[in-house]
């Protein structure tokens, strides 16, 4: 007969309304372009060395496009190893956990197996009688179920879900950003090499210049004045380079730990010939932007949360049902447990109808409701952020390209004032005190040209980063995530589905 009550109420339960705004994903922005600026890496028929693909598709391994395998082993490193990552999918589960833990608590009967046995006196004063002692045995199974009529058990469960959103995209941002810093860090060691090299050069040409000048000097050749100058150069010069190898070894100490390691550990080095430039870069359109970037999305499943919490504050303030039931035998004995006449068996329902709570509920859905228009808030604005970002990094790339060929052209030139110079050396028409200033001057547009070469590669990253980093075309190898219910892979985007269409 309970089971028959159960499945009634179970199926009441389920034809019941569920009060409170029904979420809807939030519209594409209505804009086709990036930023107003015209820009010749759009161009299609730029003769520049790098250009934008608009509306092509991220790939998911983007890395691989700066053609360094030494990069690819690196970045796979820290992707299994990061403990940020491995942070982010542990709190995932956490959240997993939590949702699985209360579907069956919240959706479904809690059905329990009792078992007692008790020994009591009671007195007959009352009865006339003498008192008795006696044995109580005790076996029944109970039943509760809380009729979800108006949704507050569904809205619950739809904000945790909500959560579970939230952390997979989180755990998307974590794994995007972690290769994004790791691309960056390898830029810049690949900078600092060269500018190292650079320097040391620099520093040579001006000890072997000092040295000139002291020797002209003990001719008479030269005033002392020319000696302490050229002294203060050479000093000059070598402050620079113990700051760029303090900022090498710290950016391979922070490149072993963004692969989970310490510090001590042994590294790839790298260098800028060993990086290729991406000739062509992916660049979404911005009615699809708002669909890959995982902080968009996170703060989406922080919105649907709060829609949620709307619909769980006007169920609250609606009537509540409960039954309860329980069957089973009590006998003094346990050899009677199971005997006509042992049966014992209870049903009950009950009903909560709020009347009077001093404003109490209605004030909590006015707070909700204040709480998801704070949400749509700070979904439009990491909207516009995101598509701030993608706008600076195009700009920064249109004038990375352009700095770049001025330092070109300007290390191009010092290069064949250079090689002139040595010949007019060789021929005996230039002294060596010219050799060594071209030299330097070589040395100091090679050190520009570095910097603005090591900044194109770093902003190429930045582009990728900005339009979300291509996690969504996990089709093969990163298609999935351990849940912790069942252990079982599930796809990421059923995650993503769940929270798009609710």
């Amino acid at each position: 007969m309970i089971l028959r009550v159960v499945g009634l109420l179970c199926a009441v339960a389920v034809s019941a309304c569920v009060v409170g705004p029904d979420f809807k994903q939030p519209d594409a922005p209505k804009t086709g372009q990036y930023t107003a600026a015209k820009l010749s890496l759009e161009q299609a028929d730029s003769s520049s060395d790098q250009k934008v693909v608009a509306g092509s598709e991220v790939p998911l391994d983007w890395w691989k496009m700066f053609g360094s395998q030494s990069l690819n082993r690196l970045i796979e490193r820290g992707l299994a190893n990061s403990l940020t990552v491995t942070a982010a999918r542990a709190r995932l589960r956490e959240v997993q956990e939590n949702l699985n833990s209360q579907v069956g608590a919240v959706l479904y009967p809690n059905v329990d197996a009792k078992g007692s046995v008790s020994r009591q006196k009671i007195s007959g004063t009352a009865f006339g009688g003498n008192s008795r002692i006696y044995t109580l045995h005790n076996a029944s199974v109970s039943a509760s179920y809380g009729i979800d009529l108006f949704g507050a058990s569904r809205r619950y469960l739809e904000t945790l879900e909500s959560q579970v959103d939230y952390e997979q995209y989180q755990l998307q941002a974590a794994r995007m950003t972690l290769a994004a810093n790791i691309v960056t860090a390898v830029v810049k060691e690949a900078s600092l090499r060269a500018q190292i090299r650079a320097t040391e050069q620099i520093i040579a040409d001006n000890g072997a210049q000092l040295g000139m000048i002291e020797q002209q000097y003990a001719l008479g050749a030269v005033a002392q004045s020319a000696v302490l100058s050229q002294r203060t150069a050479l000093a000059q010069a070598r402050t620079s380079l113990p700051d760029l190898q303090k900022q090498l070894q710290q950016n391979r100490h922070l490149l072993n730990v963004l692969v989970g390691d310490f510090p001590s550990s042994e590294l790839a080095e790298f260098t800028l010939d060993s990086l290729h430039l991406p000739h062509e870069l992916p660049l979404s359109l911005p009615s699809m932007l708002a669909r890959q970037r995982p902080d968009i999305l996170a703060s989406e499943a922080l919105l649907h949360q709060a829609s949620a919490n709307v619909g769980l504050a006007t169920a609250n303030m609606y009537p509540s049902i409960t039954l309860s039931g329980s069957y089973g035998s009590e006998s003094r004995t346990i050899a009677g447990m199971f005997k006509p006449g042992s049966t014992v068996w209870d049903v009950g329902a009950g009903l909560v109808q709020p009347l009077f709570h001093a404003g109490e509920l209605r004030a909590k859905k006015r707070g909700a409701e204040a709480a998801y228009e704070q949400a749509q808030a700070n979904y439009r604005e990491v909207v516009l952020n995101s598509f701030r970002d993608v706008a600076d990094t195009l700009m920064a790339l249109e004038m990375d390209g352009q700095s770049l060929k001025l330092q070109q052209d300007a290390e191009d030139a010092a290069h064949a004032s250079l090689e002139l110079v040595q010949e007019q050396y060789k021929a005996g028409a230039a002294s060596y005190l010219e050799l060594l200033n071209a030299s330097q001057q070589y040395q100091q547009t090679s050190i520009s040209r570095t910097q603005a070469q090591a900044a194109r590669f770093a902003d190429s990253a930045a582009l990728i980063h900005a339009l979300g980093g291509g996690w969504w075309n996990n089709d093969v190898h990163a298609s999935t995530e351990k849940t912790a219910a069942s252990g079982e892979s599930v796809p990421v985007a059923q995650h993503q589905n769940r929270g798009v269409n609710p």
